[in-house]
């Protein structure tokens, strides 16, 4: 098992990957670098690239419809280029709430996007030449512009003839789809001994349909890591997330993470969450959140509490353990997690 970390994309971006480039000597494996509609994540990953030696860099996510498959490829080419083959390409659909609100972009066949986008962004790295109508024109056909468009191939030589790709996804289709196609997985709200009921039907589906040379699965998941005899108490720091995912992205019925609430058996809490939330009362919403979701989706406690979830998370299939260390010294729990995995 892998460590990473998700990087702190609300601050400094400089003082963020700084500081978590001084946790690569702790033996961190992964920084993983989120978008929503903050600071862009190629810009902070190619920071990350000139501070970093080891680590890999992995964006969480770039969303299908802002950039076109041909400039995801790129991207995740440049910044393999750049870190000497480092780099790791988190795909996902967002939800309509960004793509219509912030980029302007009907949010229409998030699956079907997504798979081509997994295809073409394959295809550009073998340095095919590509002529492809889907969706996606590559190129444009001549009655839908200028007529001047022709098949191009990169024009430069990727430094690997892949880069990973990790789908974020959650609902049964959209899983089945990144079992079948994806080198990793990027779940949210992950509860370690629920995954199974949620995700193991749609999982194994995919799995069934999965090309040999992909290699099994890879699974990132984890939570707030915080060890110690008072550290349960960090799990609280959870409750404004939970809330924040629950009850904020999305409207009722067209919320994924209200709906993997549900799924894993806090309907009615999930309802009252969103209630509040989308009424202004966000800290309301976050001590509504079960105690319960908070403990089992994080890594707070004594050393051997800690050791334990770490097992349950390695249990549930997780092959890269995504921490976000809690307290003054980060590189103290980086270290202790990294010896036990």
């Amino acid at each position: 098992m892998e460590l990473s970390m998700l990087l702190d994309y609300a601050g400094d971006p400089r003082k963020a990957a700084d500081e978590a480039a001084a946790l690569e000597a702790a033996g961190l494996d992964a920084v993983w670098v989120a978008e929503a509609w903050g600071f862009d994540s190629p810009t902070i990953m190619g920071y990350l690239a000139a501070r970093t030696e080891r680590m890999k860099i992995g964006s969480a996510i770039l969303n299908v419809y802002s950039r076109t498959p041909a400039l995801i490829a790129q991207t995740a080419a440049g910044l393999d280029a750049v870190s000497g083959g480092r780099a790791l390409l988190g795909l996902g659909a967002s939800g309509p709430q960004v793509v219509e609100g912030w980029h302007g972009k009907p949010y229409d066949r998030p699956l079907g996007r997504t798979r081509e986008t997994v295809e073409l962004c394959r295809r550009v790295w073998r340095r095919e030449t590509i002529d492809h109508h889907g969706i996606t024109h590559m190129p444009l056909p001549a009655l839908m512009g200028s007529g001047l468009g022709k098949p191009l191939k990169i024009l430069t030589r990727p430094v690997r003839p892949t880069v990973p790709v990790y789908i974020a996804s959650l609902g049964p289709a959209n899983v089945r789809m990144t079992a079948e196609i994806a080198d990793g997985w990027l779940p949210t709200l992950f509860i370690p001994e629920k995954a199974a009921a949620v995700w193991g039907g749609p999982l194994a589906e995919g799995t069934a349909k999965r090309a040999p040379e992909l290699g099994p699965l890879q699974t990132v998941a984890g939570g707030l890591l915080a060890i110690g005899e008072d550290a349960a108490a960090a799990r609280d720091l959870a409750r404004p997330q939970i809330a924040l995912y629950v009850g904020g992205m999305g409207a009722p019925g067209k919320n994924f993470y209200n709906d993997l609430a549900v799924a894993y058996g806090y309907g009615e809490q999930a309802r009252r969450i969103q209630e509040l939330y989308l009424a202004g009362r966000k800290r309301d919403a976050a001590a509504a959140v079960p105690d319960e979701f908070c403990e089992l989706m994080t890594l707070c406690g004594p050393e051997g509490y800690v050791r334990e979830r770490v097992e349950a998370f390695r249990e549930a299939g997780v092959t890269m353990l995504n921490v976000t260390p809690v307290g003054p010294e980060p590189a103290r729990l980086i270290e202790t997690v990294k010896s036990w995995l």
